[in-house]
């Protein structure tokens, strides 16, 4: 089996275009450091995916429909949050959210 050049070239620029975008910013902030309002906006950015993921396993989406909420899945995030805030624990959090989960489950 032959190698073609333009495979391997292929092959090559593939590497750079996807290795490049993941390790430049490192490199950069490693030398140059960011801006303050670069800071201040990634200090928003775990909450904002981690609000981006409960949303999204909290409904349904279909293609041409509106999007459904899963009744099970709000119930058994209520005492969840209430626990999350008051405890500032993961560990309890996820407990509960579990426990509040698999009681809902058998209940309905």
């Amino acid at each position: 089996m032959a190698v073609n050049s333009f495979i391997l070239i292929a092959i090559l620029l593939g590497f750079v275009v996807s290795w490049v975008p993941r390790v430049l910013p490192f490199i950069l902030v490693k030398y140059k450091g960011l801006p303050d309002i670069v800071v201040q906006f990634l200090h928003y950015l775990p909450v904002s995916i981690l609000f981006a993921l409960i949303l999204s396993s909290l409904m349904i989406e279909k293609i041409g429909h509106l999007p459904h909420l899963k009744w099970m899945e709000i119930l058994a995030s209520v005492p969840t949050v209430i626990v999350a805030f008051k405890s500032k624990n993961l560990l309890y959090a996820v407990t509960v959210g579990i426990v509040s989960m698999a009681l809902i489950r058998l209940v309905f």
